[in-house]
């Protein structure tokens, strides 16, 4: 069996990771029940919406990036700076050419949903670098837990190639274990040497990129009130009230696989207990307990 990511049975409280699983709860919630969340975890996704979703993720990425790569020799970055495994900068550029074609770059803008997202993450880039933390946490652990299985909804949504164009900014091919990483970058995040005055600012920082993303998703949303592109019916996906009205218990399945696949096995009965028992997702069992066992996520677009 695989060995718990805090090196013990008993997960300490005051380690980052745990204080920020604890500190961002409420935002999780609130961003995950958001209408455009709901919508993208049913399959109701309009094709150009999420064109401008994936520009949006474009520009937060390059500013993260950039930011990390300028700090990648502080002491509270170097230990979880991992660009081959996480960087998403190149892999979105792919998709918006697939998208927008080979002048994608003169065809995109920074939002105004999105810039003040891009202006805190250089903010803190340039005169608050631990900080950065938060938003590399955020981000990146949503991508390798949440965000697997929202590539699963709109590769079928969009009728996007099964071969991926379109959905690089999901493939991380220098990572062969989502959850052994996402154990390795936590067990890293929790050595880092930060005293609680420290850690807390950073679960306030994240709580803030958690606002920043629903900022974004508003947009998203109102692009697509006033779209006149049909969006697909529900039929695949994943019903989000229904799901929770049947496992009667107040984590959505998302959140219960996020929880579950970071260890805690609560979830994981919760989340087992209500897919067997709810038949339509019984087909989508496996991709949740292999891929989606785990988003944060937020990490939603």
């Amino acid at each position: 069996c695989e060995t718990d990511w805090t090196g013990d049975s008993a997960m300490n409280p005051t380690d980052l990771s745990e204080m920020l699983a604890e500190g961002t709860k409420e935002s999780h919630d609130r961003a995950e029940n958001c209408q455009f969340v709901k919508d993208f975890l049913r399959g109701r996704i309009i094709r150009d919406v999420f064109k401008v979703g994936t520009v949006a993720l474009y520009f937060v990425y390059s500013a993260m990036e950039e930011e990390i790569e300028k700090n990648k020799d502080h002491p509270h970055i170097a230990p979880i700076y991992f660009p081959v495994e996480l960087h998403r900068r190149e892999a979105l550029a792919r998709d918006l050419e697939h998208f927008y074609g080979a002048d994608w770059e003169s065809q995109i803008s920074l939002s105004a949903g999105t810039k003040p997202y891009v202006n805190r993450i250089h903010e803190v880039g340039e005169a608050d670098p631990v900080l950065l933390v938060a938003h590399s946490y955020t981000r990146y652990m949503g991508d390798l837990s949440g965000g697997q299985i929202l590539k699963k909804v709109a590769q079928r949504a969009l009728k996007l190639p099964a071969s991926g164009e379109g959905l690089n900014f999901y493939q991380f091919e220098g990572i062969t274990s989502h959850r052994g990483f996402k154990q390795l970058y936590r067990s890293r995040m929790n050595e880092l040497e930060l005293d609680l005055e420290a850690k807390q600012r950073i679960v306030n920082e994240s709580n803030r990129a958690f606002g920043f993303n629903m900022m974004v998703f508003s947009e998203l949303e109102e692009i697509g009130n006033t779209s006149k592109e049909e969006v697909q019916e529900d039929g695949f996906g994943h019903g989000h009230a229904e799901l929770i009205q049947e496992g009667d218990f107040n984590k959505c399945p998302y959140y219960a696989a996020k929880m579950a696949a970071n260890g805690y096995p609560t979830y994981a009965f919760q989340l087992a207990k209500t897919l067997v028992g709810h038949l339509p997702c019984q087909v989508a069992l496996a991709a949740w307990v292999a891929i989606f066992a785990g988003f944060t996520a937020w990490y939603l677009l």
